[in-house]
């Protein structure tokens, strides 16, 4: 992989909360609201699986979960911000890599709440670098573990990264955010076999089923 971690992988998770804030403080009555990209799921649904997540890594941490009854959107948010200012501190004390994947799941998260709200992505974001990484880090495991031949992944932003073992046999090349949302399985099989590849996809396309994710059946979001 040729790009940096330009910072601790926990410095953004502070920013997808305000992010989620952001988004909804001032929408009222989006709580039942279903998120296509998570199409089992509403937007509270979404909050409370984000909020469930920060209790049981806090709890990994050390940390004591404060007691809730929450189950509006905006009580979530309260409890989650409540969970998450003390796991902040703790991830900081951690440093590392710690908490990595829960900053990748709650960043993905706020772009299918984007998505379902309508609003584009976000132009920066503390989360995104840190995030793009595991995900490249878990399809290049899933490239080399298929036993398939190493991908060069390309943002049209000039970033780039190998995923799988060895010189790379093919280049696939996308806006940074529809890279994002490949690796992260919210880009179904026609929408990848239409991004730019310098090689047939088909080799590289059942990599793309990896850890929790896997190309959706419809056009993803």
């Amino acid at each position: 992989m040729t790009a940096s971690r330009p910072a601790p992988d926990f410095v953004g998770y502070p920013e997808v909360r305000r992010g989620f804030r952001a988004l909804l403080g001032a929408r009222t009555g989006v709580g039942r609201r279903r998120v296509p990209a998570c199409p089992e799921w509403t937007v509270a649904d979404l909050v409370g699986h984000l909020t469930g997540i920060a209790e049981r890594v806090l709890e990994r941490h050390g940390g004591a979960v404060p007691v809730s009854t929450a189950s509006t959107v905006p009580e979530l948010l309260d409890h989650w911000d409540d969970v998450g200012e003390d796991l902040d501190r703790r991830l900081a004390e951690a440093g590392g890599r710690s908490g990595e994947v829960m900053v990748m799941d709650a960043y993905t998260h706020e772009l299918d709440l984007r998505a379902a709200l309508g609003v584009p992505p976000p132009v920066e974001h503390a989360a995104w670098a840190p995030s793009f990484e595991v995900l490249v880090r878990g399809f290049s495991g899933s490239v080399a573990g298929r036993g398939l031949p190493a991908l060069r992944l390309r943002t049209t932003g000039g970033s780039q990264w190998t995923a799988g073992a060895g010189r790379p046999a093919a280049t696939l090349t996308a806006p940074a955010h529809e890279l994002y949302r490949a690796l992260a399985g919210r880009r179904s099989l026609a929408q990848l076999s239409g991004l730019e590849w310098s090689a047939a996809p088909g080799t590289w396309l059942p990599a793309f089923s990896w850890g929790p994710f896997s190309p959706p059946r419809s056009p993803g979001v």
